[in-house]
């Protein structure tokens, strides 16, 4: 009863703070997707790009944003959440518009005088042209890329300080959720933006969706730093809630993990990245991301092609902007995913990582569906989008989880730096299935493979979709393997 009145009085500025960081999430993804949801209609036709070109210019920001999150990581918790999340945002909505010049510097570098004349191009020109403006777009996703690397360290570190354990796999279900967010609200705007400038001759329009995009990060640095103030001082948060955030300090033991010892606090001596990567716990996380953050990855760069390539309706045409959108609508239930530790751990009174892994693996059989959705596909395009929708909302469940295993097993003074590494082995993943994807789309076009009853570019897609499928289970059994049971680094 007297909890129940502390629990009554006290306010809850922690969800305030976790909006925020929802927010920046949905930034941070409508910045990413603004090239998958416009190369394929508006920039290849322009620029004469293949699928290869285009997975390598997602193959790049991919690999950069892997390198980058190593360090932005350690570069977060060197700076403080505030000031890093200010410089990352920053960095992050500078690339985002400068996208937006990649056509006019292709234009001055090869000496090319007007736009038509570029998209006439043929033979060497036309070659040149896709080559130079690749390399310009790279270039942009490269700052994107290091800007965005440093949201996820940010927003768990962030959470590690506003929330308690119990909570912290809801919270970053929540703000992980704005992923699902703004590639949902991504379709419906970025497009239309699109097709909205170029009927009326601003460039080839494709420019300022970039730029109106790229600009509400711009406007997110300004609540942040009206908001942001550390837990301990500030001044919405108080005692009641400042004492139910601190929880885990006052307690020593859990009674279902007998001789578990809790991870050292703030305060404690910093690990260094070499430290981290001789630990079980570090390798666990970060084959448990590598393995499965490129399913993800794929279905947020290659969905808006996949509709275009096996259905035939163009990213600005309203039936492709209603499919995208369903398929993310329903990956909010994600929610509810981040939510079943939290039902687990009030049930069975586990530790936070018993319960998170018993939840995980829930969520690694649920992609299993992606091997019926392509053969399904046959019937109606609905079917496909539902079971993608289905595996990516896995995926997010999967994933909120993941980045709260960081916090459950590293000291709150290490997890920017773990998130880090966390954030490194998706990027690489990413990586390879971009590029990789691009290059097998293109060659099983040529060659006309035939896989499983699919041809051409289905055979391709069906492929990757085989793969996207078992990858959950794969990191679940390889996690377990290397953690069996609750062990806290000290």
């Amino acid at each position: 009863m007297k909890e129940q009145t502390v629990q009554q009085r006290m306010t809850n500025f922690r969800w305030v703070i976790c909006g925020m960081l929802f927010l920046a999430t949905t930034v941070n993804y409508m910045d990413r997707q603004v090239l998958s949801l416009t190369w394929k209609d508006f920039i290849a036709p322009e620029f004469h790009w293949s699928n290869a070109n285009y997975g390598d210019v997602a193959g790049v920001f991919a690999l950069v944003y892997a390198v980058a999150n190593l360090f932005a990581g350690r570069f977060i918790d060197w700076l403080g959440t505030k000031k890093g999340y200010l410089w990352a945002i920053g960095i992050w909505s500078t690339g985002a518009c400068l996208h937006a010049l990649c056509g006019w510097a292709t234009k001055q570098w090869l000496g090319i005088d007007t736009m038509a004349h570029m998209v006439d191009a043929a033979g060497m020109l036309a070659s040149s042209v896709a080559m130079v403006s690749v390399y310009f777009f790279m270039a942009a996703r490269i700052v994107l890329a290091v800007g965005e690397a440093g949201n996820f360290p940010s927003a768990v570190k962030v959470t590690a300080e506003y929330f308690p354990k119990r909570d912290r796999g809801y919270a970053t279900a929540i703000f992980n959720a704005g992923s699902t967010v703004g590639a949902m609200i991504a379709p419906l705007c970025i497009p239309t933006l699109a097709r909205f400038f170029k009927d009326h001759g601003v460039g080839n329009g494709w420019e300022m969706a970039f730029i109106i995009i790229g600009g509400l990060g711009f406007l997110w640095m300004g609540l942040w730093l009206f908001i942001y103030k550390p837990m301990k001082e500030n001044r919405h948060v108080n005692d009641a809630e400042r004492e139910y955030i601190l929880q885990d300090t006052i307690e020593t033991t859990d009674r279902h993990d007998v001789g578990a010892e809790r991870p050292a606090d703030d305060g404690g001596r910093k690990l260094s990245l070499a430290e981290c990567l001789r630990l079980r716990q570090t390798w666990a996380i970060l084959l448990g991301k590598f393995l499965s953050d490129g399913v993800w990855w794929f279905l947020l760069f290659w969905t808006p092609a996949y509709i275009s390539d096996v259905y035939g309706y163009t990213s600005d045409t309203s039936m492709a902007q209603m499919l995208m959108f369903v398929l993310y609508a329903i990956t909010m239930l994600s929610l509810f995913g981040g939510k079943l530790p939290t039902i687990i751990i009030n049930r069975t009174h586990k530790h936070a990582y018993t319960c998170r892994m018993q939840a995980m693996f829930v969520f690694a059989l649920i992609p299993l569906l992606g091997l019926l959705a392509q053969p399904l596909g046959r019937y109606s395009c609905w079917i496909t989008i539902i079971i993608i929708g289905l595996v990516g909302a896995a995926h997010q469940s999967w994933s909120a989880n993941l980045f709260s295993v960081g916090s459950d097993l590293f000291p709150k003074n290490t997890v920017a730096t773990i998130t880090g590494i966390n954030g490194m082995a998706g990027g690489i993943s990413s990586f390879l299935i971009n590029v990789g994807s691009g290059r097998l789309l293109d060659y099983v076009d040529k060659s006309q493979t035939v896989f499983m009853g699919f041809q051409g570019k289905e055979a391709g897609y069906f492929m990757v979709f085989c793969f996207c499928s078992m990858a959950y289970l794969l990191a679940w059994t390889v996690m377990k393997t290397l953690v069996p049971r609750y062990n806290p680094v000290r």
